[in-house]
């Protein structure tokens, strides 16, 4: 069976009241932290038991979170006059100047610029930044080489593949060409056989023409005799 619905209101029973207290706060600190890590977000919590004893967690220092809250806090209500938005923009773009000021003192510093007003630290830290932003790169490159020679593998391979499957099929085109061309060949050797088989021969029948000749030739001469 389910658990009823709680009814949200203040519980009489003090003994019920701590161990409900104890219970909601870990939760409640629990889930504060899961936030400021899952969402980068910056979280502070404070709680206050009914005895007075104090309870917090902050994903940062709390002196900052609060300080921070101040400040917005009061650019929220002066944003409620319409006469202190023009200040606030004011505000905004001044921080804005000055984070871009920043920005390009850092990009002349990577670039080897300006460098005489550093110290020792300063130009320590610096050169931390850029071997370790060297080896970023040095390791985004390599991995851009690797994927290349990755794929230039597989289409060499690809390519092998279709060049052992285009010399079958041609070695099995020349095969029936010369099966048709031996096909060609015994077929016109056949038809010859043939030929030369139902030809008669010149010599048999000029034999023949002459003894006929012959015949006629002998035979005239008598019956001219018998007609004397």
């Amino acid at each position: 069976m389910g658990r009823g619905k709680i009814v949200i209101r203040r519980i009489e029973n003090a003994t019920s009241r701590q161990v409900t207290f104890s219970k909601r706060r870990k939760g409640l600190l629990k889930k504060a932290r899961e936030l400021s890590i899952l969402c980068d977000a910056e979280v502070g919590v404070i709680i206050f038991s009914s005895t007075g004893r104090l309870h917090e967690f902050s994903s940062s220092s709390m002196a900052t979170i609060i300080e921070r809250f101040r400040k917005l806090r009061e650019v929220h209500n002066q944003l409620l006059n319409p006469a202190s938005e023009v200040k606030f923009w004011e505000m905004e773009a001044v921080i804005l100047r000055q984070q871009l000021h920043l920005l390009q003192e850092s990009h002349r510093q990577i670039m080897g610029q300006e460098l005489s007003g550093l110290d020792v630290n300063a130009l320590h830290d610096l050169e931390n930044k850029l071997e370790t932003s060297l080896k970023t790169v040095r390791g985004k490159k390599d991995k851009t080489l690797l994927d290349e020679i990755k794929e230039l593998n597989r289409k060499e391979n690809v390519m092998h593949a279709e060049n052992i499957e285009l010399y079958k099929k041609v070695h099995l085109a020349r095969q029936e060409h010369d099966d048709l061309l031996r096909k060609i060949y015994r077929t016109k050797d056949v038809n010859n056989e043939a030929s030369k088989n139902n030809r008669v021969p010149a010599s048999v029948g000029s034999s023949c023409d002459l003894q006929t000749s012959m015949t006629l030739q002998l035979s005239q001469p008598q019956a001219t005799k018998q007609h004397k």
